[in-house]
């Protein structure tokens, strides 16, 4: 046994579909037993404006912007994080991001491992109108 696992971004599928730019959730091609990851790019103009907030029953949230400047929404607060701000949110609180520039914007997303991934997460509707 290793005691790890190396995979590159291209082994953990794009789960965005049509959607532009990339969501990769990174947990399961790493094997990981208790964290959570996700590698997402946004390209300018995408996000939950004007859509959707989330929260989650028990997983907090730590979100790392790696590149570009990207605007978030979390509860009632709006405010811009550029490279190297990172921000935890805590299970209960509603958030969205949005990619207001018009540059790409690079995302990590850190979390446990939840066990049921459906019944984890709530979204609600109009949360962040335009």
């Amino acid at each position: 046994m290793s005691g790890y696992t190396r995979i590159d971004l291209t082994d953990a599928p794009d789960v965005l579909g049509d959607y532009p730019g990339e969501m990769r959730f990174l947990t399961g091609p790493l094997e990981a037993e208790q964290a959570a990851l996700s590698y997402r790019r946004m390209p300018p103009g995408t996000g939950g404006r004007g859509s959707y907030g989330h929260r989650h029953r028990t997983q907090e949230e730590i979100y790392l912007v790696v590149e570009g400047k990207l605007t978030f929404k979390i509860g009632d607060d709006v405010f811009e994080a550029s490279p190297g701000t990172a921000i935890r949110v805590a299970p209960e609180t509603v958030r969205s991001v949005h990619n207001d520039t018009d540059e790409d914007v690079i995302l990590i997303i850190a979390s446990i491992k939840a066990e049921d991934y459906d019944g984890e997460v709530e979204f609600e509707q109009d949360f962040w109108p335009n």
